[in-house]
This record gives C-alpha cells, structure tokens and sequence, in this order.
C-alpha cells in the first residue's frame, strides 16, 4: 500500500513511526529517510538504535529550508534531497525492506528540492516490488493523493508553540 500522512498539525512522523512499530512487532524490516531533517538529535534517533536491526532511520536532509537561520546555499539543499530520494529507490528496489518511509518528502517536493516524475518512479518501484510506502510531511501533492491507497491528514487545532512555549525533546522532537 502507499499511505500519506499530511496536514499542518503536528504528528505525521509520529504516525509513520506508529505504523513502523506496528510492523516490527509483526517481523517486518523498516527503512525511514528522512528529508529536509537536519543533524540535529531527535527522539527517534535514539530509539531506532533499539529497534535495530529492523528500523534503520537515515537523516539525509540539510534542514528546514529557507527558514530558523538557515545559511546553506538552495543548492545543498536540492543535492541532499535528491541523493535522498536515490538512496530511497536504490533500497525499495533491493526489496530488503518490507516498508520505508520517506519522511518529510511532501516537503522536498512542495520546495521543488525535487521533480515529481521521480518522486513517482519511487511510487512505482514500491508496486512493483510489493513494498509498502509511506510519504509524510505537509502540502502533499494532489497526483500523489490520487495515487495513494491511504491518506491521512493532520490538522492543527492547537499547539503550545502559539502560546510560546518552546517545544520539548522526546515530544515534539
């Protein structure tokens, strides 16, 4: 199946993550990439270390993108996600995986780090190869909604950020 979390509410790593951990009690093997996440630490990064060997999460993003005092050229940006998104091909079409997910990719492609054509080339070798896919990240594209077997959005009703309060490690990151 091809799921897709989206929306501007907070939780749509957090499903695909959910969805991850579901599988893994069930013996399946899940690769996550993350796009646009830079190299700061997150919660997850330390967890996956104990899911191991059947979670691997790869940070291949530079960071948010035009925004939070970003100072890398756009061009770093492109490369890291379109190196990202080879690398999600690359290890769909191994078939070692039995889900992977590609975290934030929405993102990449709303910025236009990468083309659509092969966002949905990577949409197609998970067919083929019976992998499931998941997409997360805000401002999902219409042709992949269509294509999709499963979509979820989140929608932020309420956050704690609105009222200044800074998000917390193992929460919100």
């Amino acid at each position: 199946m091809f799921y897709i979390f989206t929306g501007d509410g907070k939780g749509k790593t957090t499903a695909a993550l959910g969805q991850a951990l579901r599988a893994i009690g069930d013996g399946k093997k899940v690769l996550m990439i993350q796009f646009i996440k830079g190299p700061w630490l997150s919660g997850e990064d330390e967890s996956c270390k104990r899911l191991a060997p059947d979670f691997e999460l790869r940070k291949r993003g530079k960071g948010f993108v035009g925004i939070l005092n970003d100072t890398l050229p756009r061009k770093d940006h492109e490369d890291a996600a379109q190196d990202a998104l080879a690398e999600l091909a690359r290890e769909t079409e191994s078939g070692a995986w039995h889900i992977v997910i590609a975290d934030e990719i929405n993102n990449a492609l709303d910025l236009n780090l990468i083309a659509e054509d092969d966002a949905a080339r990577l949409v197609d070798i998970a067919v083929t190869k019976k992998i499931d896919l998941i997409f997360t990240g805000r401002g999902a594209k219409q042709k992949f909604i269509d294509r999709a077997d499963l979509v979820s959005e989140v929608h932020d009703v309420k956050h704690p950020f609105y009222e200044g309060k800074k998000a917390r490690r193992g929460i919100e990151y």
